[in-house]
This record gives C-alpha cells, structure tokens and sequence, in this order.
C-alpha cells in the first residue's frame, strides 16, 4: 500500500467496519470449513478444493489487513452541516454549458462508485470542486486533456 493519505467520511469509515466485521466472523468461519471438508479429500498436494480454499483465505487475510491498515492510518473528515462549500460528502449539483444538470457525490479516497456518481476528492473533477460554492464555475482537466467548465448550482450535505 503507498503512504498517500487516505479519506474517509463517517459512512466510509462504517462500512469498512461492517466489511471487517463480516470478513473476521463469517467469512473466515466458512473458509476454515471449506478447508476442513477438502483434507477429507485426501492427497492435499493434488486436491484443487483445498488450493482453492487456501487461496481464499490468503485473499480474505489480505484484505482483512488492508482495511484494519485503512482504519488505522485513513483521516476521518466530518460533514459540517449548513457548510456552504463543497467538501468531502457534499452532494453537488453541477450544470454544463448546454444546460445538462448532473448530480455527484465528493466521496473520500477509497469509496468512488461510478453507478452511483461517487467521486473521488483527488479525481480531477473532485479536486476542482473542493471549497467552491454555489454559483462558482469550476474548471478542469479530463483524463482525455480537454478543459470541462461546469457551475455548481446546488450543494447538499
């Protein structure tokens, strides 16, 4: 993992909770069963139930250590109710120049979800956002080089 400092809001921090939680508990219970039915197998050394159980677990143990890593070293931000800038959850709605409205959410650094229009705060459209208000037009640059305007016409919290 880098040294790049990870943010996290309330609702992040909760459900890398609730993924750890059901990660170390039940998650882990079924893959120690998984494991103990293939040694019934027989031969562990060509038994694909077992090497398929045990790649599990390295990957369940894997993540279980990133996010007790995430939890530990991320920075949690507070949503500051009646804040009038953008930040770290703000729901935004944004206008173009044809008069397109799009709605996104500022997520922290691990929570992006394109489906629901979660952005990273380092994304570049994210990072343009942060501390504007209501009215500003915000510029910035797409992956693909080209210079987007948008003007922030709505902040929610």
């Amino acid at each position: 993992m880098d040294t790049q400092e990870v943010t996290l809001t309330p609702e992040d921090r909760k459900q890398l909770e609730d993924e750890l939680a059901l990660l170390e508990g039940d998650k882990r219970s079924e893959i120690i069963a998984q494991l103990q039915e293939a040694r019934g197998f027989g031969d562990l050394s060509e038994n694909a139930e077992y090497d398929a159980a045990k790649e599990a677990q390295s990957q369940n143990e894997a993540r279980i250590n990133e996010i007790r890593h995430l939890l530990a070293t991320a920075k949690v931000v507070e949503n500051r109710r009646g804040a009038k800038s953008i930040a770290i959850g703000s729901t935004v709605e944004l206008v173009d120049e044809k008069g397109t409205a799009q709605t996104y959410t500022l997520a922290g650094t691990t929570h992006t979800d394109s489906l629901q229009n979660k952005i990273s705060n380092e994304s570049p459209l994210g990072a343009a956002l942060i501390g504007h208000v209501a009215g500003d037009t915000v510029s910035f640059e797409t992956p693909s080089g080209k210079t987007r305007s948008l003007t922030v016409k709505r902040i929610n919290r």
